[in-house]
């Protein structure tokens, strides 16, 4: 009898740790999340409880209920259970107030009814109690750096083995799981959200004499700035610049070589005003003498023309994607010339220009690989897709035009994206 007793207790163990091990595994396989948290609720449900539910502070510490799992889905009321709730009560504010401010894990035995609450939160979770019904309930605080931020609260249901004392512990060891995740979810979102301004503070003002639109959209799975850039300017002589770039790399020294091509860009191709190719030639033998060590793809182009038109481009391509070519009715095709190597190679090789007539009423892209470029599948491909979204943007504004592209092909790029769009006037 006693052999048996050992052994249902290392198997007590044994399933408590692989409960905590796959809760683990699922809130660090996805970087969203809510997708996590709901994995984690459906891991502890039945296994741990027959319902749970992880309640959030938000900003001003205001409740949010954003995650309500029950065994059985079909025992689910009617409506909406997650969302906004009620603020948190100056004081006695029943279970879960009391955990939100840092008490607990409270084991629950008695429920008493929502018109006996004394505040809106305690009557909400009350209903939420006699919604789902529980003969036994654990509400543990979300803890991490001394902070709380938010609740899980397990419960059964009457004709289930009753939560215990000897459940707070497991229970607590999950929640604290949950509030590593939360916190490292947050800490993230912030560092990506400081990254973002950071390098679009760096992204220039566009000129107002063309129909000009340009995007950036960052990496959703990185919190660090990229190298990709635009830049247009006009020159001295009348004509327009249109450029685009992505130094190899993605942290701050490649933001930084990034702001320090594009400004050095800028001074060369004011004051020289030669071929696209030399100004390259020019910008590679700059950067090597004064910084060096890093590698950039970069599309140097000259809008030349009078303003009812023709219109040409005069361009030089150092490894980058070739720009696109859209007309008023929906051709496409790619601009092949002038493509030489990446800046940072060879900075004594000279390097080749091309030059293509713009078409009226066509429009232009520039963009950076984020755009087109996936895991496991080629380079044509996404070109090909490119072409064809494009193809029907076509008669679109040239805002709408980045817009579309950007929602269609970039919503699950794991690398930045930039893009810059030159829509031409109709003609004469």
């Amino acid at each position: 009898m006693e052999e048996f007793d050992v052994d249902e207790v290392l198997q007590q163990a044994l399933d408590r740790l692989t409960l905590l091990a796959e809760a683990t595994s699922a809130l660090t396989s996805t970087l969203d999340l809510i997708k996590g948290l709901r994995r984690v609720c459906r891991i502890a449900v039945p296994r741990l409880g027959d319902w749970c539910v992880v309640d959030l502070l938000g900003e001003r510490d205001r409740p949010e209920r954003v995650c309500v799992t029950h065994r059985d889905p079909a025992a689910l009321p009617v409506g909406r259970l997650e969302g906004e709730l009620p603020p948190l009560p100056d004081r006695d504010g029943g279970p879960l107030a009391r955990v939100l401010r840092g008490a607990g894990p409270l084991l629950l035995t008695e429920f008493p009814s929502r018109a006996r609450a004394r505040n809106a939160l305690s009557a909400r979770q009350l209903e939420l109690f006699e919604q789902l019904g529980a003969d036994t309930a654990i509400i543990a605080p979300l803890r991490a750096r001394r902070r709380v931020l938010g609740a899980l609260t397990v419960a059964r249901v009457t004709g289930h083995a009753a939560l215990e004392e000897q459940d707070l512990a497991l229970v607590e060891d999950l929640a604290h799981r949950i509030a590593l995740a939360v916190d490292n979810a947050r800490l993230h979102q912030e560092t990506q959200r400081i990254a973002e301004r950071l390098q679009r503070s760096l992204l220039p003002d566009l000129p107002h004499h063309l129909d000009l639109a340009a995007r950036y959209s960052p990496s959703r799975t990185t919190a660090e700035v990229g190298g990709d850039w635009y830049d247009s300017f006009p020159l001295p002589n009348g004509n327009t610049t249109l450029i685009i770039g992505d130094v190899t790399g993605h942290d701050l020294r490649s933001a930084v070589t990034m702001s320090q091509l594009r400004n050095m860009l800028r001074g060369i191709g004011c004051d020289r005003q030669e071929p696209p190719g030399h100004i390259l030639r020019r910008l590679d033998l700059a950067h090597h003498n004064l910084y060096g060590g890093a590698t950039a793809s970069c599309i140097y182009a000259v809008l030349t023309g009078p303003t009812a038109g023709p219109w040409a481009l005069d361009y030089s391509n150092a490894g980058h994607l070739p720009p696109l070519l859209v007309t008023h009715d929906g051709d496409t095709r790619y601009l092949e010339e002038g493509h030489g190597i990446l800046l940072g190679v060879d900075p004594e090789r000279l390097r080749p220009h091309g030059k293509e007539p713009l078409p009226a009423h066509s429009t232009l892209l520039l963009y950076t690989d984020g755009l087109i470029e996936r895991r496991g599948e080629s380079l044509d491909h996404g070109l090909t897709r490119l072409r064809q979204h494009a193809a029907a943007l076509a008669r679109e504004s040239v805002n709408v035009f980045c817009d579309e592209l950007l929602s269609g092909l970039a919503h699950d790029s794991t690398d930045d994206v930039a893009l810059l769009a030159l829509r031409l006037p109709p003609g004469p």
